[in-house]
């Protein structure tokens, strides 16, 4: 009993002992590695870090990264709007894009969703900026004026591409709520809210004010178009040079342009055209000859034999190299602003106005992503209201290809033109089999049916 009693001490000594010999160097160790672990993580920001006003053009910062998700820096409605109206075709593996190109949209479309959890981001960073830079950095108008501009422009999109029933708010808050949905037309008077004060924010004379101020004025005359309200949206751009571009821009260490990498690149997208198939026989109603037209603000390859390029190994993919892999997007500018002002006089019955802004246009046209377009040769009056109206929306639509507009103009076409969805969207046999459908818009997806205020769309009407 002793012996082990002994032996058991002596063990305990022994270990003891190692120790206490090692106790000096191992506390050395220990303070290296916490001189080595207890760098600052740039990647982490924590909440005290942005209560300043460094924080807050932050945040500011941020929400304009978020917003270009929205344009041309990620697969967005720009796209997906292009899709389910004439722009784009299919020539993607994926069942998302077929069905929304074929105009028979699930509720749960996968791609559809995250578009429109990026247009609510833009909204809510935006709304956390503001506060912030409203709080910590009240001088920066320009930059504030840019986030309300970021915050309207993504209430116009919702309005313009997705259905009637929109869960949002116009609280300016970031906080979630369960929102009862609207319609488009109370989105509209949203972002009408949302850019009056952008531009009623961004009134200084330095490059960047001005930039944004001219940006929200031409957005605000696009959101009264929507609204109907023609008079007042040709207020909102009148002195707005025909040369204006306020772009979203791109850099190998941030985000590619998104429409190069979807369509040139990938090829998941195809320009639309009014004749589809690989063999060029199916005649698709009502679509716009975008690939075929020949337009310089347009230039298209279409592949009728060789390799299948598309990426869904069955399509031969049409591409334009109208945008590279760094090339910058208009988000509004002077061209938006003059199709503003054609289709006021045109409603106002001033044919000769109508007419020589869109020839004024052609004349000197400004350039189109990598496309500098040759002078076009002057259009003449097609003698009547309904082509009048045809070719006004036929000449914007090759001014504004991919850029966010077609598919709300389509439905304006329906909605304040008294046409109807089957003389407006493509019609026929769709060239992957089946028949286009009749959607004319995005669905609001089944995932916010966690709001218990959000039931689906109230209608799926244009």
């Amino acid at each position: 009993m002793t012996s082990i009693r002994l032996q058991g001490r002596r063990l305990g000594k022994r270990v003891f002992g190692g120790c206490a010999a090692l106790l000096v160097p191992l506390l050395a160790c220990s303070d290296a590695n916490d001189r080595l672990l207890g760098v600052t993580d740039p990647d982490i920001i924590n909440p005290t870090d942005i209560v300043n006003a460094d924080g807050a053009i932050a945040l500011g910062n941020g929400a304009i990264a978020t917003f270009r998700s929205i344009t041309g820096g990620g697969e967005s409605t720009w796209l997906f709007g292009g899709l389910l109206a004439d722009e784009w075709s299919t020539s993607s593996t994926f069942i998302q894009n077929d069905e929304t190109d074929q105009r028979f949209i699930q509720e749960f479309n996968s791609s559809i969703t995250g578009m429109l959890r990026d247009l609510y981001r833009t909204r809510t960073r935006a709304n956390e900026a503001i506060a912030s830079l409203r709080q910590y950095s009240p001088n920066s108008t320009a930059l504030i004026g840019e986030m309300y501009l970021a915050r309207g422009f993504a209430e116009m999109q919702l309005g313009l591409d997705f259905c009637n029933g929109i869960p949002i708010n116009n609280s300016g808050s970031p906080e979630p709520v369960n929102e009862t949905p609207k319609t488009n037309q109370q989105v509209f008077q949203y972002a009408a809210a949302s850019l009056d004060s952008a531009i009623a924010t961004a009134t200084g004379t330095d490059a960047t004010s001005v930039l944004v101020n001219r940006a929200a004025r031409v957005t605000r005359g696009r959101v009264a178009l929507a609204l109907g309200a023609f008079t007042e949206a040709a207020g909102f751009v009148t002195g707005i040079p025909s040369g204006f571009a306020y772009q979203h821009t791109f850099s190998l260490t941030t985000s590619n342009n998104t429409i190069w990498g979807q369509g040139l690149s990938a090829r998941r997208y195809s320009v639309g055209d009014s004749v589809e198939g690989n063999a060029r026989n199916i005649r698709v109603t009502n679509a716009l000859p975008f690939a075929s037209a020949g337009d310089p603000r347009l230039p298209v390859t279409i592949r009728t034999s060789g390799a299948i390029n598309g990426q869904d190994g069955q399509t031969y993919a049409r591409t334009t190299t109208m945008w590279q892999q760094l090339t910058p997007v208009d988000v509004a500018n002077g061209i938006d602003a003059r199709m503003i002002e054609a289709e006021v006089a045109l409603r106002a019955g001033n044919v000769t106005q109508w007419l020589a802004i869109h020839n004024a246009l052609r004349a000197a046209p400004p350039k189109l992503g990598e496309i500098q377009p040759a002078a076009m040769p002057a259009l003449t009056d097609p003698g009547n209201e309904a082509a009048r109206i045809s070719l006004h929306f036929r000449e914007k639509a090759f001014w504004t290809f991919s850029r966010g507009q077609r598919l709300g103009d389509m439905r304006r076409l329906i909605r304040q033109y008294g046409r109807t969805e089957a003389t407006v969207f493509p019609q026929g046999v769709h060239y992957k089999g089946g028949n286009y459908g009749t959607d004319v818009n995005l669905p609001v997806v089944q995932a916010e049916r966690n709001n218990p205020n959000f039931t689906g769309c109230i209608d799926r009407n244009p």
